[in-house]
């Protein structure tokens, strides 16, 4: 088939996501990838490109894996599908007991799902019943960051706080109430200096809003240890100490949402591993089977397990294809994956010349911050380093898609422009890239950066 008949085929048919299609609709054309391989993918004009986000968060072990490709085949001959609804299939039960040994504390109950949405659908449904189930049924609230990003399902995006997103699909879910976030570049002034404080303070917020909304209403606080939204924020420190007594202290649900961080992002197989707590619930997907297959999991305690365990308390909620048999195949050599080649210690030995490569960029006037944790980077965009002068919405549009965007296309890499805040370019490459594609990124970044501040 030809690129000219891929093309109009998406012009025709194909509902892209999160696209404008108006570009297309007037004969444009986007960017057709035919192939993959280790860290690097080639489009349709045969140019090799850096897979600086792992496509999209969830590549972690590289591309064009035979033995995930062999998993999948294997299981499908042995069985291609059956539902675990009040029965089981044996991978279903394997990989819930993986993820279940790798997660922190008590968080030995694995609800499988498709999808990050999914799981976090899953985890704020649960906690609702779970209240209900305890007799404390007023409790239904959410807290969760500013510009955070949660997942696209009715549910999910009421935890969402973006509302570019949400304006379209309103009214929501009722009940979600936001905090500020852990972005001590765009915080208090007189906490710039003091990440401790800072971290605090932040945290500090989280337990006024639960008196502000009633702590018998409020159910769960949803955080992720590195915020993706605004640009890889990570939490100062003792912000999750701080926030684990909150939740304590009022008997909120504290649930860490790890769609993006787990597997191998910041260099363990769930990134609040390196923050010092445990959480009541892990939500994760993407880098479980490493985007190779749809897959999620709603990872819980067994105190919120428990009042499930009675006749009288089914959780109702299922999905058709949760904890199907391929994904829980290819989720189990994934991890196998991992754990032969230590790519988790990869991430964590390569971590600081990954910051050290990106931290030169900061002689560029047009980089106010660099900032992230294991392989999971945000480079912030400003229009005055020294007086950290934001770009304007016009400004940040044609930053990112006019002068970037079509700039780091040319140069073979492939990295995410986010603008949901500052302007800033994301990268979460696999796990398995070392110093040559640090440097490779850097030097594409520096290029492009320095010929858009001069176009500007």
């Amino acid at each position: 088939m030809s690129t000219s008949d891929v093309q109009q085929q998406t012009r025709d048919h194909l509902w892209l996501h999160f696209t404008n299609h108006a570009k297309l609709s007037a004969g444009g054309e986007v960017p057709v990838i035919t192939r993959a391989e280790g860290a690097y993918l080639w489009d349709d004009r045969g140019r090799r490109i850096l897979d600086g986000l792992s496509g999209l968060f969830a590549v972690n072990v590289g591309h064009g894996r035979p033995e995930l490709a062999e998993a999948a085949a294997r299981q499908i001959r042995e069985l291609d599908y059956f539902p675990i609804w009040n029965a089981v299939h044996p991978r279903a039960a394997e990989l819930a007991e993986a993820l279940a040994e790798r997660a922190p504390g008590d968080l030995n109950r694995v609800f499988l799902t498709n999808s990050g949405s999914e799981s976090v659908e899953t985890a704020w449904k649960l906690v609702k019943q779970y209240f209900k189930a305890i007799g404390q049924p007023g409790r239904h609230k959410v807290i969760s960051r500013n510009i955070a990003y949660h997942g696209t399902t009715h549910g999910a995006l009421s935890i969402t706080a973006l509302p570019g997103l949400r304006a379209p699909f309103e009214p929501l879910v009722p009940s979600g109430h936001k905090v500020p976030t852990t972005d001590i570049y765009r915080g208090p002034e007189h906490l710039r200096d003091d990440e401790e404080a800072f971290g605090h303070w932040a945290a500090d917020r989280i337990a006024e809003a639960i008196e502000f909304e009633g702590p018998e209403t409020v159910a769960a606080i949803f955080l992720e240890p590195v915020q993706n939204s605004g640009a890889a924020i990570p939490p100062p420190p003792g912000y999750f100490e701080r926030v684990r007594e909150i939740a304590d202290r009022y008997g909120v649900v504290l649930v860490a949402d790890e769609v993006i961080t787990a597997f191998g992002r910041v260099g363990d197989f769930f990134a609040i591993n390196r923050y010092g707590i445990t959480p009541d619930i892990i939500t994760g997907a993407k880098g479980i089977t490493s985007g190779y297959i749809p897959a999620g999991a709603t990872i819980v305690s067994d105190r919120l397990f428990e009042p499930f365990t009675k006749k009288e308390n089914t959780f109702v909620h299922g999905l058709t294809f949760g904890g199907h048999p391929v994904a829980a195949a290819v989720g189990l050599e994934n991890i196998a994956i991992f754990e032969r080649e230590k790519l988790n210690e990869n991430v964590r030995a390569n971590e600081d010349l990954f910051r050290s490569t990106l931290d030169k960029l900061r002689d560029l006037p047009i980089v106010g911050d660099v900032r992230g944790a294991g392989y999971f980077w945000g480079v912030v965009l400003v229009k005055d380093q020294h007086t950290r002068e934001p770009f304007t919405a016009k400004e940040r549009r044609r930053l990112l898609d006019e002068l970037l965007g079509p700039a780091l296309s040319e140069a073979g890499l492939h990295a995410r422009l986010d603008e949901r805040g500052d302007p800033a370019i994301l990268l979460a490459p696999p796990a398995i890239v070392g110093a040559p594609e640090f440097a490779f990124i850097e030097q594409v970044l520096r290029t492009a950066l320095t010929d858009a501040w001069a176009r500007f």
